[in-house]
């Protein structure tokens, strides 16, 4: 047994991918709490979803996929906001659009290259991938997104409770709604080599979840999301590593939504 986690540590591609699951683990669970609280989870599957046209056109034109995943998540964000300013059309009808419009234009661009396999790492996410370069990466965007969750907690806690207070006392909730979308744009940054643009969701969704049915405050809801994430992505790595069927992506899906079904079954009893 101890060999069976202790093995994969002498692996330097599991090190780097175990550093970059932690980092963008981390900085995912603290968002995603304030995405489930402001039950958000729709537009974050979106904006992570539509990554894949961003991806593989920067692949097709030999730039870094991390600049075309987050000129296609900001894209979205703000073509559904001009769709939504329309009376005519709903929030969730103009995102259902974007994401339409984004997933069609992805398969188009992957059907350019006639290499639908050289995207199985974008899609589902690839731990051998996982590169110094992607650390670094990885490591800013988390930095830069827990950095502005800790200056605008006040702001968005408030909001997230309670929108028309927060909007009596100036906080300008549609403000950080926008704001809030960035950050989910940078968190699908983050975390796609890890996960892939179909699965980098479940990273933003799971953790949190588990968090807010656990946590009796937000700081313990996002105690609970970190520890999730880290703990529930660690053991899909290892699954992945040992069972070779397994895809890197879906094995940390799979490890962070065991920690979910323990919470609800948790909360049932509680």
């Amino acid at each position: 047994m101890l060999e069976f986690l202790t093995q994969p540590l002498s692996e330097d591609f599991f090190l780097r991918a175990l550093v970059a699951l932690t980092l963008g683990g981390a900085a995912c669970a603290c968002l995603g709490v304030y995405v489930i609280l402001r039950r958000m989870a729709f537009v974050s599957m979106a904006l992570t979803h539509s990554i894949l046209p961003g991806i593989t056109g920067a692949v097709l034109l030999g730039i870094s996929p991390y600049l075309g995943a987050l000129a296609a998540a900001l894209l979205t964000a703000a073509g559904a906001a001009w769709l939504a300013s329309r009376k005519e059309v709903s929030e969730d009808t103009a995102i259902g659009v974007m994401l339409s419009v984004m997933l069609a234009a992805g398969v188009a661009l992957m059907q350019q290259a006639h290499a639908w396999r050289d995207y199985g790492g974008l899609l589902f996410g690839s731990v051998v991938s996982v590169g110094p370069e992607d650390l670094a990466a990885v490591g800013a965007t988390s930095t830069l997104i827990l950095l502005a969750l800790r200056v605008l907690h006040k702001e968005l806690e408030l909001a997230s409770f309670d929108e028309e207070y927060a909007r009596l006392l100036g906080a300008r909730p549609a403000l950080l709604r926008t704001v809030l979308l960035a950050l989910v744009a940078l968190g699908a940054v983050a975390c796609v080599r890890l996960l892939g643009a179909l699965l980098t969701t479940a990273l933003l969704v799971l953790p949190a979840a588990t968090g807010v049915l656990l946590g009796r405050s937000l700081a313990g809801a996002m105690g609970w999301a970190v520890a999730c994430a880290v703990s529930g992505g660690a053991a899909g790595l290892l699954l992945s590593y040992h069972f070779e069927g397994v895809p890197s992506g879906a094995g940390i899906v799979l490890g962070c939504s065991l920690p979910y079904l323990l919470a609800r079954l948790f909360a049932r009893v509680r």
